[in-house]
């Protein structure tokens, strides 16, 4: 490896480093992504420029040129289809990894070059996480476009564990066989016979998990993407490889560790515990009555208020209401009301959802206030306003060990002085149970669309209604 291109990749790692760094504010997130993109650049210009690439360089524009299309496309995505353009992206890495270890592997073989037990482990463990995470991340994205014949719920049955552990653990035995005897005559069948193993763990290992567990799910996979690709950087030599892999790994189990943490659960509880299954009890809940109101009720309370907390969920990112927020907002700024907004750090479908759209509306990100921060203020506020949040407002996480959301940190939205709750349905959320919130005597019920009711509200206010 030359200088230059070993100058080139220490100044992409840098760039990579601190674009993780500037990602953590919002105030430097743009030049975060600059700084990746410009690290990638640079990375993939060196890489291809040096010595031992191949020549046939029309073998790598074509494929660029392919990728130009899907890519525009991806970037078009709206924001509240961004958890499932996510899942696609890792989707797209773990195949890519998934492919050059077969390809390595294959030209090995064909070649008759030597290969050490350690790159031999390299390229198994590569081609097990990339197609894995290859069919786990399409899974996941279909889940969260709500694909027809995609379960929403945790679709299990009997064993299930049993068959994914016995899928991996075989997938594992033979990379052991093809480590100690890689130039047998059987060993590429052996080798075919690990992919479509690994292929159907990723399906199988996502199946089972509820939507509500989607957040962390794709953290994960976010995290095996990065692992991945560190063992393709041993596969092929690439220290700039292990090094961008290490950090994405890294960061995507940090991100799933907090994940975790906010929902008081852990991995093997996501992963394998089915969460998100309809509770029989729930079914209980008919015979509670609850209070509804009009966007004209629900107008006339805000006015008169003094402190407004709005709790977004995935309700508001379906009905695309954040614009109409943005519009509630500043009707009620413009009136002396102090309007906060209160952030779970899973509420929506991936890390940091609500406050991608929100941003998208220019709803000043100072008024944005993470969960351990503004919960002490519900009780000196006059109105919550739940906008299409469910779980993250379920007061039975904090006094029902029967749920399976106990112990989970919830929003205090039941502290406030009034609640009120627009939502389509009195349907539960992805952990499949009743909200209490719904049925206290504080709390108004406005069923509909969350877009068109925050409209009338808004119009309810400003008179343009009439």
């Amino acid at each position: 490896m030359t200088v230059p291109t070993q100058l080139a990749y220490l100044v992409a790692t840098a760039l990579f480093i601190f674009s993780l760094h500037w990602m953590s504010q919002v105030k430097t997130a743009r030049r975060a992504v600059f700084a990746g993109v410009a690290a990638m650049l640079m990375a993939v210009g060196a890489t291809w420029a040096r010595r031992d690439v191949v020549s046939e360089h029309l073998w790598i524009i074509i494929p660029i040129v392919l990728a130009i299309g899907p890519g525009i496309w991806l970037s078009l995505i709206p924001l509240t289809a961004v958890p499932q353009r996510t899942a696609l992206s890792h989707a797209f890495g773990g195949l890519a990894a998934g492919l050059v270890g077969t390809a390595e592997y294959y030209f090995w073989y064909t070649h008759a070059e030597p290969i050490t037990a350690f790159k031999m482990g390299a390229i198994i463990v590569e081609i097990i996480l990339g197609y894995l995470t290859f069919t786990g991340s399409l899974v996941a994205a279909g889940k969260l476009q709500e694909v027809k014949w995609i379960p929403q719920r945790p679709w299990i049955y009997k064993g299930q564990n049993f068959v994914n552990f016995s899928a991996l653990g075989l997938a594992a035995l033979l990379g052991v066989l093809l480590i100690i005897s890689p130039a047998q005559g059987w060993s590429p069948w052996v080798f075919g016979f690990i992919i479509p193993l690994a292929l159907c763990f990723g399906f199988m290992l996502v199946l089972p998990i509820g939507g509500a567990d989607m957040p962390t799910v794709i953290s994960i996979l976010n995290s095996y993407a990065g692992l991945s690709a560190v063992a393709m950087g041993f596969v092929l030599d690439n220290k700039l490889l292990i090094t961008a892999g290490a950090l994405d790994g890294s960061s995507g189990l940090i991100l799933s560790i907090i994940m975790c943490k906010a929902m008081n659960r852990s991995f093997t509880n996501v992963l394998f515990g089915a969460f998100g299954q309809v509770q029989k009890k729930a079914a209980a809940a008919e015979e509670k009555t609850v209070r509804s109101a009009t966007a004209t009720d629900a107008a006339d309370i805000l006015e008169s208020s003094q402190s407004v907390v709005i709790v977004p969920g995935y309700g508001m990112a379906v009905a695309q209401a954040q614009h109409k927020v943005r519009e509630l907002y500043d009707t009620l700024t413009k009136r002396g009301v102090n309007v906060t907004f209160a952030i779970h750090p899973v509420a929506g479908r991936m890390p940091g959802h609500m406050n991608v759209l929100l941003a998208e509306a220019d709803i000043p990100y100072e008024r944005l206030k993470e969960m351990d921060e503004i919960n002490s203020d519900f009780p000196q506020t006059d109105v919550a306003l739940v906008i299409g949040a469910n779980d993250v407002t379920n007061p039975a996480a904090r006094h029902d060990k029967s749920s399976p959301i106990y112990g989970m940190p919830i929003l205090d939205c039941d502290k406030a002085h009034t609640v009120m709750v627009i939502k389509r349905s009195m349907n539960p959320g992805f952990a499949g149970i009743d909200n209490e919130l719904y049925y206290l005597d504080k709390t108004l019920m406005l069923f509909g669309d969350a877009k068109g009711f925050v409209g009338d509200i808004v119009k309810s206010l400003t008179g343009t209604g009439h």
